[in-house]
């Protein structure tokens, strides 16, 4: 979960009752959209701020699986249709335009918290702000993100697009801590930060966090190195070949918001394919921006991650957090053009061999 900045954790705005109402409103949408994705609920009381969920036993958060070097089966798989599945129905590609409408209406009382994002995400990595801590050491690389206008111009572009775009409902903070897996099983958790957002939002902060996960590990494996960093970047290419797939499938048989009428094509012997195509591209660009800029708040800004946090020796931590702060930059400048996620998974071998400290 993110840690709050203890300026924000007193707003009496953001009191337990109001964090419980959205993550309980989230969590039952995300069971709906996509059925065993998330703990079971079985009682909601909004008045004591109470949710009773599923006990998840013997699952493990993710990210600490990923540090000590664990494979969980069907991860890509699990989490690629949840980002499709909650995307595509939560949208007005398959929700009736009033109950969408609806919806972002109750979201949009979410403020404080999705506000945390705002701040900490899009704005405070890209200059001195008072909450920010990074490794000794990564000053040269943090002053060449700093004055990369072209690269600031595009982080804010994306924050407009964040700001703009209330495309579905994202879970908010989608990454390695915010699932809990056993060897063969992934349920998502902690969905707080729920809003109304763009489509590869929350696969963006999802594959972001698979990067950091993989460019960590020389500090974390020995003889199995090469190995496990090619599962992780197996995991990001099957989450991403899903999130397509079943976006598609949802596209042929659950078209049935306002959005692409299959009156203005199928219906008229017409095929949407370039279409969705178009829809995906953007997704996928999106998505790429936003991995970009995770990336470099998970070092920079307040909330950091035990990734390289738990890399003891700031001599090891710091080239490590460095290649992926490079890519990061990588990702947001050259994100028109990333093909796909073979693309993707190449540039991050290439920044893994990379000296950049």
């Amino acid at each position: 979960m993110m840690m709050i900045p203890e300026a924000w954790s007193n707003n009496p705005l953001m009191d337990p009752a109001r964090r419980a109402f959205y993550e309980y409103h989230v969590l039952i949408r995300q069971a709906a959209r996509d059925p065993g994705s998330v703990p079971e609920i079985y009682h909601f009381d909004e008045t004591q701020a109470l949710i009773v969920m599923e006990y998840l036993s013997p699952h493990v958060i993710l990210r600490t699986k990923l540090i000590a070097g664990e494979r969980v089966e069907g991860l890509g798989e699990r989490l690629g249709l949840f980002c499709a599945r909650t995307a595509f129905r939560g949208s007005e590609l398959s929700m009736v335009s009033a109950d969408k409408k609806a919806d972002v209406g109750l979201f949009s009382g979410n403020v404080e918290i999705p506000a945390i994002t705002e701040g900490l995400v899009f704005r405070d990595p890209y200059f001195d702000a008072e909450m920010n801590h990074h490794t000794e050491g990564l000053d040269p690389v943090v002053k060449t993100l700093r004055d990369d206008v072209a690269m600031k111009g595009e982080v804010q572009a994306l924050f407009r697009a964040f700001s703009a775009k209330s495309e579905t409902l994202c879970h908010g903070d989608l990454h390695s801590g915010s699932a809990m897996c056993t060897g063969d099983e992934t349920k998502v958790i902690d969905p707080e930060f729920g809003f109304y957002g763009p489509f590869g939002f929350d696969l963006g902060m999802l594959i972001a966090n698979y990067l950091m996960a993989y460019f960590s590990q020389p500090a974390h494996r020995g003889a199995d190195l090469a190995a496990y960093q090619e599962w992780i970047l197996d995991v990001i290419d099957e989450t991403c070949t899903v999130f397509a797939a079943e976006f598609m499938r949802l596209w042929e048989t659950e078209r049935t918001g306002m959005l692409y009428d299959r009156a203005l094509f199928e219906d008229q012997g017409h095929s949407s394919h370039a279409a969705l195509r178009q829809v995906l591209d953007d997704i996928w660009r999106d998505c790429l921006g936003y991995c970009g800029i995770e990336m470099h708040r998970r070092v920079l800004s307040l909330a950091h991650n035990a990734d390289f946090e738990s890399i003891e020796d700031v001599a090891v931590r710091a080239p490590l957090e460095a290649r992926n702060l490079m890519m990061g930059r990588d990702l947001i400048l050259t994100r028109n053009v990333i093909a796909n996620q073979a693309a993707l998974c190449d540039m991050a071998r290439k920044w893994n061999e990379e000296t950049v400290l």
